[in-house]
């Protein structure tokens, strides 16, 4: 069995998707088979879509994103049926991404799927301490941590990494600057799966 990840962050707007995107095209690209899940998202939005193009899926969308709706009558997710979703996607793919959705508890998620945390941290001020809670929180719940990478989600914003990397040691992955890609040592680090050899 390949490895399963559940993308989160230290608040809303960090660079999920981007990273998502950035991480699961460069897996693919060295051979990987790919499944992604976005599992409540808004009408609105695009990174379920945005997901699914980087890593070329052609699963339903009722897979890959099976609450979808308007943010004004969204129905209460049933983490049972996201479950099934999942493992049919699992049962599919060499890796799956899963990116955290603000209506489900990130740490239940990660509970019921069997799921090991990427947390991307947001460069903004406040960033530590909130990296600290949710490393705490997969600590309490006996969640595994694959490990953290900062994104430059506001291109204005430049903090020191080296905080970070104190504060993180092994857990640190590494860092995607605005508008560049995935460094290639972040997805070395956790793309450690089989890869599927030439037919």
């Amino acid at each position: 069995m390949g490895r399963r990840f559940l993308i989160t962050g230290t608040a809303a707007q960090v660079g999920k998707t981007t990273v998502g995107c950035a991480l699961g095209f460069a897996m693919r690209a060295r051979g990987m088979r790919v499944g992604v899940m976005k599992p409540v998202d808004t009408l609105e939005s695009q990174d379920a879509q945005s997901l699914a193009l980087a890593v070329g899926s052609n699963m339903p969308m009722e897979l890959i994103c099976p609450y979808r709706s308007s943010s004004t009558s969204a129905p209460a997710p049933d983490l049972s049926h996201i479950s099934r979703c999942f493992d049919e996607i699992a049962a599919q793919n060499d890796v799956v991404l899963v990116e955290a959705a603000s209506t489900i508890d990130f740490a239940d998620l990660a509970t019921t799927l069997n799921l090991e945390v990427i947390v991307i941290v947001g460069n903004r001020p406040g960033c530590l301490d909130a990296t600290t809670l949710a490393l705490q929180r997969c600590e309490s719940r006996g969640i595994k941590v694959a490990g953290c990478i900062l994104c430059d989600c506001d291109p204005a914003t430049e903090i020191s990494e080296v905080p970070l990397k104190k504060l993180l040691g092994d857990f640190y992955l590494g860092r995607m600057r605005h508008r560049e890609p995935l460094p290639k040592p972040i997805v070395e680090k956790l793309g450690t799966v089989l890869i599927r050899p030439e037919n």
